[in-house]
């Protein structure tokens, strides 16, 4: 089964949804040995963030964001960043925007910062000097921008927005178990 999430760095709904959608895929393949690969793809949220109703629904999810020392960031270059690692594979795409979304929500670090997001890359396992070369570059800027416009295109704004098998979709937020039926309900189809 295939999931391709769209979502953001700077939404803190994409951050606990897709925890959320990946914790319920990983329960889907114990339970039926059929495996969800996963893929990340920008979108921009077009809903406002009502920060406590943000930090309950995180805490649920066994998330305590901080907002306290929150910085306003442009995610483009961490896209960027998070379109390359993509294509090392999957594993180190999520590796990496979980790191970026700790960064961003826990420790109050600015995500277009150069050396913020290279570091992340390096300890997402990706090799330091070529994602410094990546951001002095314009590499992957038309791909970022494709992704998201492609999110408009198929109307992906309540984020994070998940499309299943490329048919079926979810959009915002919704609990562990919603996403667990959901993928029970598409494999059984």
């Amino acid at each position: 089964m295939r999931a391709t999430v769209f979502c953001d760095v700077t939404d803190p709904w994409s951050y606990i949804g897709a925890t959320r959608f990946e914790r319920a895929a990983a329960m889907f393949t114990i339970l039926t040995g059929q495996i969800v690969d996963i893929a990340y793809r920008a979108a921009t949220s077009t809903h406002s963030v009502d920060q406590d109703r943000a930090v309950a629904a995180a805490r649920i999810s066994g998330i305590d964001l901080n907002f306290d020392e929150h910085v306003a960031a442009d995610s483009t270059d961490a896209w960027r960043m998070l379109t390359w690692a993509g294509e090392t594979d999957e594993v180190t795409q999520r590796d990496l925007l979980h790191q970026l979304w700790r960064a961003h929500f826990l420790e109050g670090a600015d995500i277009a910062d150069g050396l913020v997001l290279s570091s992340r890359a390096a300890l997402a396992g990706l090799p330091l000097q070529t994602a410094e070369a990546l951001l002095a570059s314009t590499d992957y800027v038309a791909d970022v921008e494709r992704q998201r416009e492609t999110a408009i295109d198929i109307g992906a704004t309540d984020l994070p927005f998940i499309v299943l098998d490329g048919d079926r979709t979810l959009a915002g937020l919704r609990s562990q178990d919603d996403y667990l039926q959901t993928l029970h309900q598409l494999f059984r189809s």
